[in-house]
């Protein structure tokens, strides 16, 4: 690598689809600081999350693994009777292994791994949320390394005053690693302040297409109907207030690492932990939106950009196809941690590190495909088409699928059972069950979800609520 291990700076925030930022296209959204990690870094074009849903994305993100080796298959609530999920106890995370080589570390904001009050083994500073993540406005509590404590305003300036904390109390001169995350951009979409709101409101939204929910994805509860509804457009206007809210944010503790001479010794890393459909497909909300699961490319596809001036080119648009697992893994490259033979074994992560890439090395071929799951339903994508496999459960067994996304971006044509694609089906299947085969932990696969801890108590593949 030849540099200095950097300072390790991560905003994973909460559905926030990749189509939602300025860099990515969208015409509409204010997003500068954004837009500045796209111009001084690197912007994946294709990172997609190994799951539709908060907490089996984030914990593949700290694990490097699938969930069907982490084990958490949905969201977690973390309070409630019957609801004791074990989260990642016991699992070996990225903090961990960066302290292991002498950072710093700190999660600040969203954690949603199990137990979010308890300070959890790989992080030095822990600043999380008591117990539910709303409201966006008002009175929140916090855990702050394990201590009760209600703060009074908008949350992610309570989360962004505490970053700068850190950065500030710093007396180390170890390099630190930090997980920062925003969740305004979580359902409800309100309470977004009203000068960023009103600009919205009288935004034409010409980027997010206006479509029918296909019939060939089963059903969904947050079909929309009509395009002009006031309350539709309200929230609307309210997240995209949510994103320029964050990015705002974002500004803020990038202004604070210039200020102190740190910005560009330092890798900020900006993603979300999936993505968020706000109409398109006719429909709303992410993996779990509909009966069944969905792996919608709005659901799947993230924002990633990486900007690091010291190490990394600028200006770049890779288009590898990369996940979570993989940022796992080129963190640990970028800081230098090499996993001993035991310990790589122990996580068998399926990631590869892609800072050869962000490098600008072009000369090592990438790999052509990304794999996802939630609950009873796997994925494999590569570049011109999408395999859904959907495996028995208690609410019965829906339909394969199969999206030739080279002339079907919009995945309104399954043909899963057209003959034409017979073969595409029988190696996609094939590279998806030896995927699986090969990583999955037999005790915690999403094929034997009657066998382990409950979630929540809506789980999609036991309870059908559309």
């Amino acid at each position: 690598m030849g540099h200095t291990a950097p300072n390790i700076l991560v905003f994973m925030t909460d559905d926030h689809g990749q189509w939602a930022a300025r860099c990515y296209g969208n015409r509409e959204l204010v997003t500068p600081s954004m837009d500045y990690l796209a111009q001084t870094g690197s912007r994946m074009n294709r990172a997609f999350t190994p799951s539709p849903v908060c907490s089996p994305a984030r914990a593949s993100f700290l694990t490097g693994r699938l969930p069907s080796q982490h084990g958490i298959h949905d969201w977690i609530k973390e309070r409630g009777e019957g609801m004791d999920h074990p989260g990642l106890q016991g699992q070996t995370n990225v903090g961990q292994l960066l302290q292991s080589a002498g950072y710093q570390t700190g999660l600040i904001g969203k954690w949603h791994c199990g137990r979010s009050w308890v300070p959890h083994p790989g992080f030095d500073r822990w600043f999380s949320y008591q117990n539910d993540q709303l409201p966006h406005v008002g009175v929140q509590g916090f855990s702050d390394q394990g201590t009760h404590v209600v703060r009074r305003g908008h949350q992610a300036n309570l989360i962004t005053d505490q970053v700068i904390n850190f950065l500030r109390d710093r007396t180390s001169d170890d390099p630190f690693f930090l997980l920062v995350g925003y969740v305004n951009t979580h359902t409800p979409h309100e309470d977004q302040p009203e000068r960023l709101a009103r600009r919205y409101r009288k935004g034409r939204f010409d980027d997010i297409p206006h479509e029918q929910f296909p019939p060939c994805h089963g059903r969904t509860r947050f079909r929309i109907r009509d395009f002009e509804d006031p309350e539709y457009l309200e929230s609307l206007a309210q997240y995209y207030a949510a994103v320029t809210v964050i990015d705002e944010q974002v500004g803020r503790v990038l202004d604070e690492l210039d200020g102190s001479g740190q910005l560009d010794s330092t890798l900020v890393v900006y993603t979300s932990d999936h993505g968020l459909m706000k109409g398109h497909h006719g429909t709303q909300m992410k993996g779990n939106s509909t009966v069944p699961q969905n792996f919608f490319e709005e659901s799947i596809l993230v924002p990633c950009l990486l900007s690091w001036p010291e190490g990394a080119a600028s200006g770049a648009e890779p288009d590898a196809l990369v996940d979570h697992c993989d940022l796992f893994m080129t963190l640990l490259d970028v800081a230098g941690v090499r996993l001993d033979s035991r310990t790589a074994a122990e996580i068998r992560s399926p990631g590869r590190s892609y800072l050869p890439v962000l490098e600008g090395d072009v000369r090592e071929p990438w790999g052509e495909q990304v794999f996802g799951e939630y609950g009873n339903a796997r994925m494999v994508r590569t570049r011109d088409r999408k395999l859904i496999r959907r495996y028995p459960g208690p609410t019965g067994r829906f339909p394969d699928e199969l999206y030739d996304l080279s002339s079907d971006p919009r995945e309104t044509d399954n043909v899963f059972e057209n003959s034409q694609y017979t073969s595409a089906c029988e190696e996609l299947s094939s590279r998806l069950e030896s995927h699986f085969s090969r990583y999955e932990f037999p005790d915690r696969s999403g094929l034997r979800l009657d066998e382990q801890p409950r979630h929540n108590e809506c789980e999609p593949w036991r309870v059908s609520r559309c």
